[in-house]
């Protein structure tokens, strides 16, 4: 891992925090008839941003979380993906939203889109608070995405390079020095 790098500001916490309230209505108005959503965030990427969407969420919600991972500590997917933890609780009849924290090579939510239709939800959704379309090798687009980005490697909200980086309020680009 390369110890040099610097941080460069892209999406700042205001304007992430202005887009998720934005989102938030959409699934509101797209769940309007559910009696309780169940909300199942990727872990780890996703739980900065899976708790901000939630408190914007005036409706029943059930959070759980799937541990999915095709990186490591590294910078590129292994295009292997595999679930470290799987969900708790039981979807088959319900409607379910698969919060993802970045949308890449598609590799990651197409396999845990593919495994949950399985269990027969009555709805299943997805948000993508980023996407890098110029990186897809899979035909997936999350229903909601919040911000599309270019081909950078990014940290921040949730976001980490190697478990490093999570904690920053904003998205930054990684820039190795």
């Amino acid at each position: 891992m390369a110890e040099n790098y610097v941080i460069d500001e892209m999406i700042s916490a205001k304007a992430i925090a202005a887009r998720i309230e934005e989102l938030a209505q959409e699934i509101r108005k797209e769940f309007s008839e559910t009696e309780k959503l169940i909300v199942v965030g990727l872990l780890r990427g996703s739980f900065v941003f899976i708790a901000d969407l939630v408190r914007e969420l005036d409706m029943n919600v059930e959070v759980d979380f799937l541990e999915a991972s095709s990186y490591g500590d590294s910078m590129e997917s292994s295009r292997e993906v595999r679930i470290l933890k799987d969900l708790r609780g039981e979807i088959g009849g319900r409607d379910v939203l698969v919060v993802e924290d970045i949308v890449d090579t598609g590799f990651t939510l197409s396999h845990v889109v593919n495994l949950l239709s399985s269990r027969e939800p009555r709805k299943l959704e997805t948000i993508a608070l980023l996407d890098k379309p110029t990186r897809r090798e899979v035909e997936i687009r999350a229903t909601w995405t919040g911000f599309e980005i270019p081909d950078e490697f990014v940290v921040g909200y949730g976001i980490d390079y190697a478990q490093r980086n999570r904690n920053l309020p904003f998205i930054g680009k990684v820039r190795f020095v």
